[in-house]
């Protein structure tokens, strides 16, 4: 079965063509940092724009790059949610109608959803049950999942995703956009005993999060240093250090808390080498999707997509995108 992935929920255009028998056909990604870099954030006005620039193109790519026409498409899987509203329209507007012009099926995909799975698409996939860490610019989530569908939060963010305080950390210290991985290249020339930052919510009980105060913590530092270069680097240590060290002591104990032997972690935040590093420490398997697949991409939309398609799923002929959307209300595809 030959899906058609569509991701639109921020800043990123994805498209991909997944073959529930041949794999990962093809896969097109457009960013769209240049565009938001001078107003340090995403414009969603722009981000919608651009959407509806970049879409068309893309599925005309994909098809180039897997050998095939629309014709030969049996399925579309669009993001549904949860994101910018404008930008979820795009591509839920453009998935759905064309597959209703296809006379194929299509299904709305939970972004989420589609970054849980996406350690899937490697040689060496989890198998089921196992706990996932969710980690991007709009979400922390520690989720226990049973099967496909089958998902309990365990845990997640009371204030900023991680992501995002990495974002706006880096923009405190004057650091470029996008600032997440600025932070992090910086960090690596930063001195491991200039600065010890507090590791937030670590001694109370529960699989909670919470990054705001820690943003503050190097917000009041850096105002109290002499702004060197160094000085900034250090920071960007020891905020580093202090966000991947309450995500290893969570995921232990979400493990100890499940009985679980099992950890996938995706999301943007899970390209970050020093995370990938600690977790390592974890006695347990982890998994981790490549680089690529990390941020948002239209290859684990078409996948996730592929799953419920071939279960039978479908939505009616209706375009009805949530920019809330939780986890917790999605079913195990029959």
């Amino acid at each position: 079965m030959k899906i058609l992935g569509i991701e639109s929920s921020c800043d990123e255009t994805g498209v991909a063509i997944y073959d529930t028998e041949q794999g990962l056909l093809a896969d097109q990604l457009y960013s769209q940092i240049n565009l938001h870099a001078k107003y340090g954030g995403v414009v969603p006005e722009l981000a919608s724009r651009d959407h509806i620039r970049k879409t068309t193109p893309l599925i005309k790519a994909v098809l180039a790059q897997a050998n095939l026409s629309l014709s030969d498409l049996e399925g579309i899987a669009y993001t549904a949610g949860p994101g910018l509203i404008g930008a979820l329209m795009v591509g839920a507007s453009i998935g759905r109608s064309l597959a209703w012009g296809l006379n194929i099926p299509a299904v709305a995909v939970h972004h989420m959803e589609g970054h849980l799975l996406a350690p899937m698409l490697e040689k060496n996939p989890p198998s089921f049950p196992f706990i996932a860490l969710l980690v991007s610019g709009g979400h922390t989530l520690l989720v226990d999942v049973k099967a496909i569908g089958d998902y309990k939060i365990l845990g997640e963010s009371l204030d900023d995703a991680v992501g995002e305080a990495f974002d706006k950390t880096a923009k405190m210290l004057g650091l470029a956009y996008p600032g997440g991985p600025v932070l992090a290249a910086l960090a690596a020339t930063g001195l491991p005993n200039a600065y010890k930052f507090p590791r937030p919510m670590v001694n109370r009980p529960g699989l909670d999060f919470s990054f705001s105060g820690l943003k503050t913590f190097a917000l009041t530092t850096w105002n109290k240093s002499d702004k060197s270069k160094q000085v900034q680097a250090n920071i960007a240590y020891a905020f580093q250090e202090a966000v991947v060290d309450t995500l290893l002591i969570k995921c232990r104990r979400a493990l100890q808390f499940v009985k679980g032997k099992r950890l996938v972690v995706a999301g943007g935040v899970g390209a970050n080498k020093r995370l990938r590093e600690k977790l390592q420490q974890l006695e347990a398997e982890v998994y981790f999707p490549r680089l690529e697949f990390c941020t948002d991409n239209g290859a684990m939309i078409a996948y996730a997509g592929a799953l419920r398609l071939q279960a039978g799923q479908a939505e009616a002929t209706i375009i009805q995108p949530r920019p809330r959307w939780s986890l917790e209300e999605l079913t195990v595809p029959t």
